[in-house]
């Protein structure tokens, strides 16, 4: 399984296919080229044979920080922002294939995951993180609200209270506090996530297959069962939190960095 991707690097060896969100200058920001590079990165290691458990991490000091704001985005003919068509067309399909991949998929949190790259770590079947790495749902902090599927993996981890708390409050969440709350797996040193991941990897890697498809369809079954009318209603409400006042403010006030003054306009 070779990789020709700009934005993300995968390795495969010994069952294990290794895909590394590749944009550390921006923090592995999101952007469209990133979204469709790891979408096929994902389909390619879910068609192989011979790869039988994934890792997700990021180059860099980062996971991802989530979007890429400073890429701009997408417009409709009106000049209004567009986000529905790219969560519909690419983000939702990407987050949807790491939960209904039938293969163990492991986020390797190397460093801060933010946003939607949040969102993707809390995908993922298991997460083991760096000591010094933390989890931040930034969306309200600019005015949005949550995407990813993170409306439905972040209650389904946490439960009531401590998923309003993320969502409404937007403030990190530090590797080993996520781990205390459950949302996480693991927490291992920095210099030691890299061996731990690898470690677990191989293991995924050694067991039975069909195990795993099926042990991961009846949890999906469980938690998930909706999971595609999920993602399609946070589409329709981020695509109404985009063209807000709010959302412009807390972009502006991101790029100037000041304390947003939001209207609820």
């Amino acid at each position: 399984m070779s990789s020709s991707y700009e934005t993300v690097a995968v390795e495969a060896a010994d069952g294990v296919a290794r895909i590394t969100l590749n944009r550390p200058d921006s923090l592995n920001g999101w952007t469209r080229q990133f979204g469709e590079e790891l979408l096929a990165a994902l389909d390619r290691a879910a068609d192989d044979p011979a790869v039988r458990a994934l890792v997700l991490t990021g180059a860099g000091r980062a996971f991802s920080v989530g979007a890429d704001l400073k890429a701009g985005g997408e417009f409709d003919a009106d000049g209004k922002p567009d986000v529905a068509t790219r969560m519909r067309a690419l983000y939702n399909p990407l987050i949807a294939r790491v939960r209904t991949l039938p293969k163990p998929i492991v986020a390797a949190v190397n460093g801060p995951a933010a946003g939607i790259g949040c969102s993707l770590a809390l995908a993922c079947d298991l997460i083991v993180a760096a000591e010094s790495s933390y989890f931040l749902l930034a969306f309200v902090n600019i005015g949005l609200t949550l995407d990813g599927g993170a409306s439905a993996t972040l209650p389904a981890r946490l439960g009531h209270a401590r998923a309003f708390e993320l969502a409404m409050l937007g403030e990190r969440l530090p590797a080993e506090k996520a781990l205390e709350w459950g949302l996480i797996n693991r927490v291992v040193a920095d210099g030691e996530l890299d061996a731990a991941v690898d470690a677990l990897a191989a293991k995924l890697a050694a067991g039975p297959p069909g195990s795993y498809a099926a042990t991961k369809q009846l949890i999906n079954e469980q938690l998930y069962g909706d999971f595609a009318a999920q993602l399609e209603a946070e589409t329709v409400l981020q695509q109404q939190r985009a063209t807000s006042s709010d959302f412009r403010e807390g972009v502006l006030a991101f790029m100037q960095k000041r304390p947003p003054a939001f209207t609820g306009a």
